[in-house]
């Protein structure tokens, strides 16, 4: 999986998209932890804020666990157990967690006995392919199948740029499973929770664009190179991974396989960088409108010269003394040296006009 998300939707229609039935069977929204530090973005990286759902009980010793709450966390698991009190100094980088090692290594292994498993809510996921020709690459948008409207063009189908906004009217959220601690800084303050999203091998729909193991050109993000994140497809897998008071972990790790339940498409290049946070880092590259290259100040020149200066035809003129061919422009286009010229060396210009004066006519173009 690459190190890119997309989370977008305001706040208020992110927690319409998360609502879940309670154990008695009533239909619920969860509430928000710390919301002020939501922030949406179409193209989020490790370190960034996400919001994930995880058990209230985590929260509140005499809660329900299959109550939900949703809560920005930092990506990129932070371990209880980290002792500096600069994160920045963490020598390893947990933004992912392998399914194959998870209980074999402390970070992982520590969080899940404690029950903190999440799921880390996203519009979808980007994903880069190599090209076999060029080392460019071309990312891709993968996300849920939605549900087809009654639009045309709705659904899967967005054959137009309105089309496609409209599907995120009820857009159905990616549920990535992942683990998540709470580190408290040593000499006190406020309590950091961050998640990792955990990985297994890419499903057959995925492996032409990013099999596991792959090395990835300098141009896409490197932060993952484990295939494709483990994606919770469905009410009962949700519930299952998150409900620990009732869901032992070696039952929920069941719940981590490739699914094939998946989309994609190709998306412009603009999600290369991690800071542009437009809607064209995940629309359709087909309706994505190119922008006309901007010319350059010399071609821009050249332009407003040919519209003014345009060659018109005159009347035969009486013989005049013959004069150097020299275009009118060519001054505009001559570097001018920032040191004086050597006496007695003649300049650039100078020697040009007294090389042509000095060629047999038989040689010099004709003039106009």
């Amino acid at each position: 999986m690459c190190g890119r998300t997309s989370c977008h939707l305001p706040r208020d229609v992110l927690t319409r998209a998360c609502a879940y039935h309670d154990r008695q069977g009533h239909q619920r929204l969860p509430e928000w932890r710390d919301p002020d530090k939501y922030c949406p973005s179409y193209n989020k990286s490790p370190q960034s804020s996400s919001p994930v759902l995880l058990s209230r009980l985590h929260f509140e010793k005499d809660a329900d666990s299959s109550e939900r709450v949703i809560a920005p966390m930092r990506w990129g698991l932070v371990p209880c157990w980290f002792k500096e009190a600069d994160i920045s100094k963490l020598p390893f980088n947990i933004t992912n967690c392998r399914s194959d090692t998870i209980m074999e290594k402390r970070s992982f292994k520590v969080p899940l006995g404690k029950g903190r498993r999440c799921v880390v809510l996203a519009d979808g996921f980007y994903e880069w392919q190599r090209s076999q020709v060029t080392s460019q690459s071309q990312p891709y948008f993968i996300y849920f199948p939605q549900a087809k409207t009654d639009e045309p063009g709705g659904g899967e189908a967005a054959h137009s740029p309105e089309c496609w906004a409209k599907l995120w009217d009820n857009w159905r959220l990616l549920t990535m499973a992942g683990i998540f601690d709470c580190w408290e800084p040593p000499e006190g303050g406020e309590l950091l929770y961050s998640y990792s999203i955990i990985t297994v091998d890419s499903c057959s729909s995925l492996t032409g664009i990013h099999p596991r193991q792959v090395a990835l050109p300098a141009l896409a993000p490197r932060t993952f190179r484990e295939g494709m994140p483990a994606i919770l497809d469905g009410e009962e897998a949700v519930s299952k991974w998150l409900d620990f008071g009732e869901v032992p972990a070696q039952e929920a790790l069941k719940l981590i396989q490739p699914t094939e339940n998946i989309t994609f498409h190709p998306v412009s290049s603009v999600v290369n960088n991690s800071r542009n946070n437009t809607p064209e880092c995940l629309t359709p590259l087909s309706l994505v409108v190119k922008k006309e290259p901007k010319a350059s100040g010399s071609s821009q020149m050249m332009m407003q010269w040919l519209t003014t200066k345009s060659p018109k035809k005159e009347a035969p003129r009486s013989p005049q003394k013959d004069k150097p061919a020299v275009p009118q422009w060519s001054s505009q286009f001559l570097q001018k040296s920032p040191l004086p010229t050597k006496r007695g060396a003649p300049g650039l210009l100078e020697r040009w006009l007294k090389r042509e004066s000095e060629e047999p006519a038989a040689k010099r173009p004709p003039c106009e």
